[in-house]
């Protein structure tokens, strides 16, 4: 009996490493597969300098990802491809991140990498050459249910890792072709596992910043598009305490990172006491931040949009569970329906409800149901 063809995608990280050798224990016939995404050849065109230049300029880690990715190939003697999605990358993932910075919206672009390029061009590519599945490192827990045979996505053993707040966009179309290899490990263990098979990614640092970029901050990354804006930071009374570099640089709950002007710094000390503000609304179109204190900048409600239920699973709206950012508390709300989506009502008030971000609902047994964006 011929065994289950599964390309893997291999990203250099520790975590692809081990999705790939479980796979290879288990008797799945892998190939390893890297995503080349960032820099595409228009980008570096455009900069007028070799892609060498533009790589030590930007501190851009393709190239050492896409070699430990063939060195990890190599230790666990599975094939290995590369695929070279840059251009797609940049045009489906990375506009829209600028785009929706200048418009006042906090993109997710983790989200649209997902839906997109790893479970978009991937899958298509995997299912045409001759694959069952795609394999990826995330830490994510697929079951399948007694529905019609579809699958369920919960949060992994792990819950320090989750990543399932990335994946909401996902459908039965592509998890039925999608396995999630460390849903029922930890980081630890992946560590483990990875020194006990001598695989040289055991002990590499870990990706942070924008999905494929590398280690580069928001900020940074869009001051490659965006020029300083000076503009008027405002309370919530309408009066002009600050001033800052322009809206597209910064985010609905954000603390601090704009400058307070002497007079307003005067009557603060003046009083005695300096107050905490944060981000509470963006102007991108007359370029103005509004800021708020501690109790002032929490809300209780927000409405979602562009829905995707990941199973037929029927929702109990009266008792959801709602993350509004990766890593976050899952807060325990109720939903209304709407003509736009979704009226999400919190149990109690938070910060940092941003237009433009992901908002992932939970069922009480921790399966992820879907999500949505925040209008």
């Amino acid at each position: 009996m011929s065994r289950k063809k599964v390309a893997v995608g291999i990203s250099g990280g520790v975590d692809s490493a081990v999705a790939a050798l479980l796979l290879t224990e288990q008797g799945y016939d892998v190939t390893g597969v890297h995503l080349y995404c960032w820099p595409p050849k228009s980008e570096i065109e455009k900069d007028g300098v070799t892609r060498e230049e533009w790589i030590k300029k930007n501190g851009c880690r393709a190239d050492e990802d896409r070699a430990f990715a063939l060195k990890t190939a190599l230790e666990l003697g599975i094939p290995f491809k590369v695929l070279d999605f840059s251009e797609d990358y940049n045009e489906k993932v990375i506009k829209y991140f600028y785009d929706s910075y200048e418009t006042g919206r906090t993109p997710n672009p983790d989200v649209m990498c997902n839906s997109e390029i790893k479970f978009g061009l991937f899958l298509t590519w995997a299912l045409e050459n001759g694959f069952d599945y795609i394999a990826t490192g995330h830490y994510a827990l697929l079951r399948p249910s007694d529905y019609e045979g579809q699958a369920k996505l919960f949060i992994p053993e792990d819950k320090h890792k989750d990543q399932t707040y990335f994946l909401w966009k996902l459908t039965q179309n592509e998890l039925k072709h999608t396995l999630f290899p460390l849903g029922g490990v930890d980081k630890g263990e992946v560590r483990a596992l990875a020194e006990k098979a001598k695989l040289s990614v055991a002990k590499r640092k870990d990706s942070q910043g924008i999905c494929f970029v590398g280690n580069v901050e928001a900020r940074e990354f869009l001051a490659r598009k965006f020029k300083d804006n000076p503009g008027k930071v405002m309370d919530v009374n309408g009066d002009v305490i600050g001033k800052h570099d322009g809206v597209w640089f910064y985010t609905i709950g954000q603390r601090g990172g704009w400058k307070i002007l002497p007079e307003a710094q005067r009557k603060f000390s003046e009083s005695g006491v300096t107050p905490v503000f944060y981000i509470v609304r963006k102007d991108a179109k007359k370029n103005i931040l509004v800021v708020a204190e501690e109790s002032l900048a929490r809300e209780d409600n927000f409405e979602v949009g562009e829905i995707n239920m990941i199973s037929k699973t029927k929702w109990n709206l009266k008792h959801i569970k709602v993350r509004i950012r990766h890593g976050g508390e899952l807060i325990s709300a109720r939903g209304e329906e709407t003509k736009e989506g979704l009226l999400v009502v919190l149990d109690k008030p938070v910060r940092g409800i941003a237009s433009g971000q992901s908002a992932v609902f939970y069922g009480e047994d921790g399966e992820c149901l879907g999500g949505g964006v925040i209008v």
